[in-house]
């Protein structure tokens, strides 16, 4: 079998070109055979308004890839010059490489492995902010 398969858990939402599809009572598979079909797990969605920090928005511009709802090649460019600018910014090995990753998704039109690394960047952006705070 080839193509994309989504492990949903119970209950679970997945935007899939458009359509929110939610899982039943147990666990399912679903084998997604469309390329470049838009998918994005409603559970890794970024609402607009949660849209406050520069990681977030950085997240945001790949999720709207994912659904569809940006063009490629723009996000692509976008996406770049706000893993840049993060670059600049979270310097520690761990984060570099995070950074590295979703450079190399972007590169390589993976926006769903550029928001998994990205998104690996949130929680170190809160305690950074949290931290400048005090």
């Amino acid at each position: 079998m080839t193509g994309l398969v989504l492990k949903l858990a119970p209950q679970e939402r997945v935007l899939i070109n458009g359509a929110v599809i939610e899982n039943g009572e147990r666990r399912s598979r679903l084998a997604i055979m469309t390329p470049n079909a838009h998918i994005l797990r409603l559970r890794d969605a970024i609402h607009p308004d949660a849209v406050t920090t520069p990681v977030r928005r950085v997240c945001y511009i790949a999720q709207l890839v994912l659904s569809g709802d940006a063009d490629p090649d723009e996000a692509r460019f976008q996406l770049l010059r706000g893993i840049e600018q993060l670059s600049q910014v979270l310097t520690d090995p761990d984060s570099r490489s995070h950074l590295r990753q979703a450079t190399s998704a972007v590169v390589g039109d993976q926006p769903y492995q550029a928001l998994k690394a990205l998104r690996a960047l949130l929680p170190r952006e809160e305690r950074l902010l949290a931290a400048s705070q005090r």
